[in-house]
């Protein structure tokens, strides 16, 4: 009998197990269970040789290429003693692995495991930390080209409309709101003095999801699978935004965000064109990671994206950070 073709799939445990102990010369007794299926599907491995985190890509959601180039960018921060989780070579040298499964061929990579846990809240002295590690990579980064996207205000925004409204109404107010909105923000980004902004390469995903504090408040940065090329600063404005989503009382969210900006500040300036900026970028990567929710409903999202869920996202965390710092030139839905 045919197997059914799939579009997705969840890859065996256990067998993942088997397969990593073998690539990678453990002794027998590899253990190995999923954290997280997401946009790409993550498992932690216990061996006789430490703790490790195995990703495995969507079918068809980087390249080769991409992968080796995600993988280049972290050697070259470890080499230079960043706080980064990085990727491990198998029993021949390589990096990426190749996995058959049903739907097609995936690519995994073992990276090592970063110490500590997720916070979502931590001290100010943390975030100082945290801007003087952005700050690093900036700067180890700068002007450095890799064979990946390249962020512009067309690809953050365009696209992202569409996206939605498969699953929200273009008549309701938030749609309203998003169309006006992003007319302003291109705008904007398109006006922007370029001259004053640093290009380089951008993580993109630094929050507290994306890295790990320990007992004695060392960080480790990981997940860089949307790493590319772009304005540096919009790091700086992407970490900002996600500590309005963390604090919804403005003084602590205005305490932890001066922190960051000190501790990145004392490392590299922030242009004043690129200060000015941030709020506006803020809200371009909401269009952007709303458009990647939308795009990934098959196989990610529809788990809790609908339109009830898309009205709040808009009205709470969209249109409430906009309001906040852009002008209200847009409309305004009630």
């Amino acid at each position: 009998m045919n197997h059914f073709p799939v579009s997705s799939s969840q890859l065996s445990a256990p067998h993942l197990a088997l397969f990593l102990q073998s690539q990678y010369n453990a002794a027998p007794g590899v253990e190995c269970h999923l954290i997280k299926s997401g946009i790409n599907d993550t498992y932690e491995v216990n061996t006789n040789l430490g703790k490790f985190v195995f990703r495995v890509y969507s079918l068809h959601w980087r390249t080769e290429e991409e992968i080796s180039e995600e993988i280049r960018l972290i050697q070259l921060l470890k080499d230079h003693d960043m706080p980064v989780s990085s990727a491990v070579q198998d029993k021949h040298g390589r990096y990426l692995q190749t996995l058959h499964a049903p739907e097609g061929d995936r690519f995994g990579v073992l990276f090592t495991f970063a110490a500590g846990e997720k916070l979502p809240i931590y001290s100010p002295d943390i975030h100082f930390k945290i801007g003087t590690v952005m700050a690093r990579m900036h700067q180890l980064t700068y002007q450095l080209p890799l064979n990946r996207v390249t962020y512009t205000a067309t690809n953050l925004l365009e696209g992202s409309l569409p996206a939605i409204q498969r699953f929200l109404g273009t008549d309701t107010p938030e749609m309203a709101f998003m169309a006006a909105a992003e007319q302003y923000l291109l705008q904007t980004l398109r006006d922007a003095d370029t001259s004053a902004i640093r290009k380089g390469v951008v993580h993109l995903d630094i929050w507290f999801d994306n890295m790990n504090i320990n007992a004695d408040g060392d960080i480790t940065i990981f997940d860089f699978d949307f790493c590319g090329n772009g304005w540096q600063c919009m790091d700086i404005a992407y970490y900002i935004l996600q500590q309005h989503n963390v604090f919804r009382e403005m003084d602590e969210c205005t305490l932890q965000t001066k922190a960051f900006l000190e501790g990145y500040n004392s490392v590299t300036p922030i242009s004043a064109e690129e200060q000015r900026l941030l709020p506006v970028l803020g809200v371009a990567l909401y269009f952007f990671y709303l458009r990647i929710q939308c795009d990934r409903y098959d196989n990610w999202s529809n788990v809790f994206l609908n339109e009830p869920y898309l009205k709040r996202f808009i009205k709470l965390l969209v249109k409430r950070y906009y309001d906040l710092y852009l002008p209200l030139s847009t409309v305004n839905p009630e």
